[in-house]
């Protein structure tokens, strides 16, 4: 089994498929917006520092989101983990190449999941998330639909709908995304990391395309 670096356009499906594969594997799943929450909480030097700059609307510097990245990386013990949401740019992949070299850590594989920008739209338009135990739904994708409409299956709490799911914002974010991806994709592309899944409906068959991947 390899480590894996997922990257993905927005409503692509890197969190359903990060927990399908921690559930059935024991990934550890390490998402950098759920670290910087985590610090901020803490409440400590850097914790109070992170919560300034957010609340002052101001982007993280990529000194921050290392700095807890380090932490946490150095600390897992070689369990086996799934990076969502880093890297971001071309400057957040060499630092990343830079640690997996000093943790002589080359057992891992980048996965693209492909999605057009049609489809994600939709898929971000019709996503619902849990308050409460943060489990995701698509009222729109018959496998991942709730149960009940807009209510969790797990916990009964009414779903929610994120601020940012949007079309307009949607489209920023997605054209972002695509500019800035570019040149991280070219880089794995060329040193033999890159993998690409196209994005269906059906988790459990792209599940069984990542399983084919690990297994190499």
């Amino acid at each position: 089994m390899k480590n894996i670096i997922f990257i993905a356009p927005p409503a692509a499906g890197k969190g359903t498929m990060s927990k399908l594969l921690s559930d059935k594997y024991n990934y550890l799943h390490i998402s950098t917006g759920d670290l910087l929450r985590k610090a901020k909480e803490k409440n400590d030097e850097l914790g109070k520092q992170i919560e300034s700059l957010l609340n002052s609307g101001k982007l993280l510097p990529d000194e921050i989101v290392y700095k807890v990245l380090d932490n946490c990386i150095k600390n897992i013990h070689n369990k086996l983990f799934i990076l969502d949401g880093f890297p971001r740019n071309i400057d957040q992949v060499y630092y990343l190449e830079k640690l997996f070299k000093e943790l002589n850590l080359n057992n891992y594989i980048v996965i693209y999941l492909d999605i057009d920008y049609d489809k994600a739209m939709a898929r971000a338009l019709g996503r619902l998330t849990c308050p409460i135990c943060n489990k995701n739904y698509n009222k729109y994708i018959k496998s991942t639909k709730p149960k009940v409409e807009n209510k969790c299956d797990i916990c009964g709490s009414q779903l929610i709908i994120r601020n940012d799911d949007n079309e307009e914002t949607f489209k920023i974010r997605y054209d972002t995304y695509i500019k800035e991806t570019a040149s991280i994709l070219n880089y794995y592309k060329e040193n033999n990391k890159l993998s690409v899944i196209i994005v269906n409906d059906n988790p459990q068959s792209m599940l069984k395309e990542i399983e084919k991947l690990l297994e190499v």
